[in-house]
């Protein structure tokens, strides 16, 4: 991809190639693209050098996860004896990582999507420091890695004491252009949308969505199978309806960060006050949550720990905003009516939208359509 996504791989692939290799550690929240990064490497590399391998996916027993990765690698590998205790799996996996090759002898390259998963093989004997284990085996060993993981702050302590073959390499937003040229495939590459049009569709969409890969790809596929005039905003609430696909995507990932920190229903709480309000002080969260400041900076480092929220000069606010729309739109006792995301969705809309001197006059390119078709961006019409 051109632009700034094309940049980013570049630097990824080229910690990769210097001498000594560094070992990538990409860092993103949920829908920023680690694993269409990964995805795209393996393409690159080829598949018989490049092994890609969902943590998150497969992370069960280190001896169930050891046959899982060995099995499916590409690099032919016999292990010199069977595993007998979850600790010898785990050396065995760090033997796999060291001595598998390419074809030809050539060191072979790692993809480890979510690594941080790992940290699940914690509660079996003898693997109480397994991160700590895993970075530095890798780090001694002649072949490639790229680790990817959502989790910032906890990759962040974990790196502090790491070797300096370790890069952190921080996903960055998708600009407008990034947006432009991802959704190229579903808006027939522009053809009959004007300049202007197709320049404004990239700005809205990456303001809706906070320049999210995840969040752009899917709008703009609804809006495809939506058709004609549909708009960025239209498509955004049919997909927050309770059974819209972004629906089930915050839940998943909301569900999935609070179960990776304690204290969940405390957790909740705070995230429902700052879906009602942000940003918000320290003190302000306590006295709506009623609880005392020392407990309730302790939850919200917890949910820091996780990505949940961000503190910027003191003040509190969710890190994703169309998680924020979400929770205020089904984190309630009955699912929402059609009305209310609507309503939800266009004052969230109001917000970030640019404003353009003229609206666009067609949301979806690659059809025709009448004047009568045509509405503004942004305005939706609810019976």
């Amino acid at each position: 991809m051109a632009g700034q996504q094309s940049a980013f791989d570049r630097r990824v692939q080229g910690a990769l190639e210097t001498a000594p290799s560094r070992i990538p550690v990409v860092l993103g929240g949920c829908g920023t693209g680690r694993t269409m990064l990964l995805q795209r490497m393996r393409e690159r590399l080829g598949r018989g050098a490049a092994q890609y391998v969902a943590i998150e996916r497969c992370a069960t027993t280190p001896e169930r996860f050891l046959h899982a990765v060995t099995a499916s690698s590409p690099f032919p590998w016999q292990a010199e004896r069977q595993p007998t205790t979850p600790r010898e799996a785990f050396d065995l996996l760090l033997v796999f990582f060291d001595s598998a090759r390419a074809p030809g002898g050539e060191p072979c390259t790692f993809l480890l999507d979510e690594v941080l998963e790992l940290r699940t093989f914690e509660s079996f004997p003898g693997l109480r420091h397994v991160l700590r284990d895993l970075l530095d085996g890798l780090a001694a060993s002649p072949n490639r890695f790229v680790l990817t993981t959502r989790y910032i702050a906890r990759a962040h302590r974990l790196l502090r004491d790491a070797t300096s073959r370790f890069e952190v390499i921080h996903i960055p937003p998708l600009t407008a252009a990034d947006v432009i040229e991802l959704l190229a495939p579903a808006f027939n590459n522009y053809e009959q949308m004007p300049t202007d049009d197709r320049d404004y569709l990239g700005r809205a969409m990456q303001a809706l969505t906070d320049g999210r890969a995840a969040y752009v790809k899917t709008i703009g596929d609804a809006m495809g199978q939506l058709g004609r005039t549909v708009d960025p905003v239209s498509a955004l609430t049919a997909l927050l309806s309770t059974d819209g696909a972004l629906n089930h995507w915050c839940r998943f990932c909301y569900e999935l960060r609070l179960h990776r920190a304690r204290g969940y229903g405390a957790l909740k709480a705070i995230l429902d006050v700052l879906a009602e309000q942000e940003p918000l002080t320290l003190t302000e969260i306590s006295h709506r949550l009623h609880r005392t400041p020392g407990s309730t900076k302790d939850y919200l480092s917890w949910l820091e720990d996780v990505d949940l929220v961000t503190s910027r000069q003191k003040r509190y606010s969710f890190t994703d905003p169309v998680l924020r729309l979400w929770v205020r739109l089904h984190c309630r006792p009955v699912p929402p009516t059609d009305e209310e995301v609507g309503r939800e969705v266009q004052q969230y809309a109001a917000g970030r939208l640019p404003h353009p001197e003229a609206a666009p006059a067609l949301a979806f390119a690659g059809v025709d359509a009448s004047v009568d078709e045509r509405k503004s961006w942004g305005i939706i019409e609810i019976d």
